[in-house]
């Protein structure tokens, strides 16, 4: 279980699994909030879609004001989705949203659920959603959070009763909820739970309405509200300093890949429930109203009661350890109940509490970040009790590595306790690594066959501490997770999860690599040893047709993290032709493809996955025409790198610089993809662009929202307006307005051919109004709907051509996509 979260002023305790950061260490306001939320036996459940669907306000509410246990299950990890922040798309920006969501509950004092659904992007329809899903097995996940987090309120935030008016993720993850409150308690539905879990009925469902689900302000104030209740989420916390707006925007900010930085509010702010299932309480201020929430709703919880109620209202502020006593009688009583799930709960809850009240500080840390399989680890332990508790340490034990240290030492007040241990990881030791992402998946659904694991935010590190302690007589154990800290010239001390990792790793940087210009290319291939002294052989698999030399290359990597990167010649055949490349380590027999990726942002922990080692290589027949692009980076995307791969000169534009000046010597510009809406000095910089074009350039803009949009007026040379409308099937057909028109024939003849093997989607965000100036190109749509012809729009504009595209480039070109490159050299070919 994951350690006490204390931010901001609060006491967060959220069972997380990873706690591979900076320890907390709780003031006595913070440990008093704790106690107020250790006599809170409730529970509420917030249901979505996504990574940032959640209303961080009721959450923060929930959790802080009325110190109920509080969730958000998120049914996907946000995989679909773009990322502002860096080039990880598709599994690796789930696992940075995944962290993002742990981030944002450490703030707001909530904890973290999934489902095994795989965000494949954006859905109309929630039919559509249910059939890519597995509806049955992502039903049967959100039957096991609710059975195994028992909430007595479920919230959802979408309407299950308005299908296809929103993403089909949304209204899917409300449809499922909906349908889970009523099967949750029935012992005959998802049977096979039942192994570890108990069926559980929640009391109420409610739907998170607003304003907005009623089309304006004006319909919402005359709206029937007799089955809504109400709650003032901008309550102020004096022993925070904060507002509860204001926590909800430091926890919204936490999703900084979707650039959703927040700022703080103040003042009275309501949030509207509407009753789905259940009775609606008759206090309309109490949602727990008829709901049991203190210590007498268990059996032998009244004795329990009776303690802690009296700890909470005689709390010391200038001694929180005078308190220890108590909460230890509390937590003998604790151990006793028959109800297992609040004995666990409030077992972890008291724990820390005892914990954070002794000034207690249980460490293990390794002298290295990763190990290896059989590898030795050298450990360093520190405990110390920063109070007058009677406290002794009787035994450090650590499992997994064969540990077991028995030294008993009284930890004395303020005197701190050092020990060096060693232990062995046993050969057979998992590779740390996301569970959902150990088994390949399908589009809608990632491979999780453990249940246990099933609803986890992130897989459990196994290395742990457990600290026996004997605290005022009562054997208490604290479990810690093995941790690398180093020190940072700039930021200090940094931690960092320890983990386990290949002996060897191989990896080809360029995960698409495109034939365009020659037969041959030569591909780099980095090992890494994990471990010292590595020696054998690196060879290559490769597509029938195509060709490699050397068959293989010797290797010798003498010391732990040494990285050696060997050549091959990969020849392609005369023809189109696609497949996959891998690397091969043998070492002694046992064969390793899998690489290492590292993921590290300052706003989440350091993130290691370890996948398949994989290539898409393409023979493209292609022309192009023109040489040097300029390009202006958008909210992040890999189409620069994709460019330089078909052969172009590609230079980086700083919007800072744009002038005639610096944009008179490129053949076409190209602007990234939401940079109308990311970049701040485009709207003062726009002119210059569109004179660009006036005088001869080509400039191609890539898809932006309809929404934040820096420029307005002068988006295109000519009027043009962007919508919401977009073909979310990749198969959609593609009808030619335009057949004769240049940016279909020339330099590359654009057939439909050129569109098989599409992404995730067509296109995003494409326009529904411009003028008689432009000419649509092309035009799709997705199944029931009217055709859509604002893909594509080409302009000649003074001596120059003008391109808006909301065609998902982007997303194309990391997949390899050959007609997707074909037509984008087009594009970049007119005029020339």
């Amino acid at each position: 279980m994951r350690k006490l979260l204390f931010v901001i002023g609060f006491c967060l305790f959220t069972p997380f699994i990873s706690n591979a950061q900076k320890p907390d260490k709780p003031n006595a306001s913070e440990i008093h909030e704790a106690i107020k939320k250790l006599n809170f036996l409730g529970s509420v459940l917030y249901v979505a879609a996504h990574p940032d669907d959640e209303n961080t306000r009721l959450i923060s509410y929930m959790a802080n004001h009325l110190k109920a246990r509080t969730a958000y299950l998120s049914l996907t990890r946000g995989d679909g989705g773009q990322n502002l922040i860096g080039p990880e798309i598709r599994e690796l920006l789930g696992v940075i949203r995944t962290q993002e969501l742990l981030a944002a509950r450490s703030t707001d004092g909530g904890e973290q659920m999934f489902t095994r659904a795989n965000d494949f992007g954006y859905s109309k329809h929630p039919d559509e959603t249910h059939a890519i899903w597995d509806k049955k097995e992502v039903l049967s996940d959100v039957v096991w959070a609710i059975r195994k987090f028992r909430p007595d309120i479920i919230i959802n935030r979408f309407d299950h009763r308005t299908p296809g008016s929103t993403h089909g993720h949304h209204t899917a993850s409300a449809m499922l909820s909906e349908e889970a409150f009523d099967l949750s308690g029935n012992k005959n539905i998802y049977p096979d739970q039942l192994q570890f879990v108990n069926t559980w009925q929640p009391k109420r469902l409610f739907f998170n309405t607003s304003w907005w689900f009623y089309g304006s302000r004006t319909n919402f104030e005359k709206a029937d509200k007799s089955k809504l209740l109400a709650f003032d989420t901008g309550v102020y916390y004096p022993s925070s300093g904060l507002s509860n707006t204001e926590i909800a925007s430091l926890s919204r900010s936490k999703h900084k890949s979707q650039g959703f930085g927040s700022t703080g509010t103040r003042g009275k702010q309501n949030e509207y429930i509407e009753i789905i299932k259940g009775e609606l309480p008759n206090d309309k201020t109490n949602i727990f109203e008829g709901i049991d929430t203190s210590w007498n709703r268990i059996e032998g919880g009244k004795a329990i009661g009776d303690i802690l109620y009296q700890v909470e209202k005689n709390f010391n502020f200038r001694n929180p350890a005078a308190s220890v006593s108590e909460l230890v009688q509390a937590y003998q009583l604790i151990q006793q109940l028959k109800d297992n799930h609040w004995k666990v709960v409030k077992s972890n809850q008291i724990k820390e509490i005892i914990a954070a009240a002794s000034g207690l500080y249980l460490e293990a840390v390794s002298s290295e970040s990763n190990t290896t399989k059989g590898s030795e680890v050298i450990l360093k332990i520190e405990a110390i009790n920063r109070s007058n508790t009677n406290t002794t340490l009787k035994s450090i034990q650590i499992e997994a590595l064969g540990i077991n240290h028995s030294s008993i030492k009284v930890l004395e007040d303020n005197k701190r306790q050092n020990f060096e241990l060693k232990g062995k990881v046993p050969s057979n030791f998992e590779n740390t690594n996301p569970y959902w992402l150990n088994k390949k998946g399908t589009l809608g659904m990632y491979q999780v066959n453990n249940r246990k694991l099933i609803g986890k935010p992130e897989t459990e590190h196994k290395i742990k501490a457990i600290f026996s302690l004997e605290i005022e007589g009562t054997n208490i154990p604290f479990y810690k997770e093995v941790v690398y800290k180093t020190n940072d010239p700039v930021k200090g001390e940094i931690y960092k999860p320890f983990e386990v990792i290949p002996a060897v790793s191989a990896s080809i940087k360029d995960k698409v690599i495109i034939y365009a210009n020659g037969p041959s290319k030569q591909i780099p291939v980095t090992i890494k040893a994990g471990e010292a002294n590595i020696s054998g052989s690196v060879s290559l698999t490769y597509p029938e047709g195509w060709t490699v030399s050397p068959a293989q290359v010797a290797i010798n990597l003498t010391q732990k993290g040494e990285e050696k990167t060997v050549i091959f010649t990969l020849t392609s055949p005369e023809n189109q032709s696609e497949g996959y490349i891998s690397p091969i380590v043998n070492i002694n027999g046992n064969k390793h493809s899998k690489e290492i990726i590292t993921i590290d942002y300052d706003h989440i922990p350091f993130q290691t996955v370890v996948l398949p080692s994989e290539t898409k290589v393409v023979k493209l027949d292609i022309k192009k025409k023109g040489q040097n692009i300029g390009y202006i980076e958008g909210a992040g995307d890999v189409v620069p790198e994709s460019l330089r791969q078909i052969g172009y000169k590609v230079s980086t534009i700083d919007p800072e610089t744009i002038s005639p000046e610096t944009l008179v010597n490129f053949d076409a510009i190209v602007v990234g993809i939401r940079a109308y809406n990311t970049v701040e000095q485009l709207k003062f910089k726009q002119q210059h662009l569109l004179d660009y074009v006036k005088n001869g350039g080509n400039l191609v803009i890539q898809y932006n929202t309809n929404r934040r949009l820096k420029v307005n007026d002068n988006l295109g040379p000519y009027p043009l307006k962007l919508s919401r409308d977009r073909v979310t099937d990749e198969n959609a057909k593609i009808t030619f307005l335009a057949p004769d028109h240049l940016v279909l024939n020339s330099p590359n003849k654009i057939t439909q051919d050129d569109f098989k093997g599409w992404v995730q989607e067509r296109g995003l965000y494409f326009p529904n109004e411009w003028s008689d100036e432009y000419t649509a190109i092309l035009a799709a749509n997705d199944k029931g709907e009217s055709q859509k012809k604002g893909p594509l729009l080409v302009a000649k504009y003074g001596k120059g051509y003008y391109v808006y595209t909301g065609l998902s480039f982007f997303r194309e070109f990391p997949a390899g996509v050959s007609g997707a490159y074909r037509l984008f050299a087009n594009m970049l070919s007119l005029g020339k």
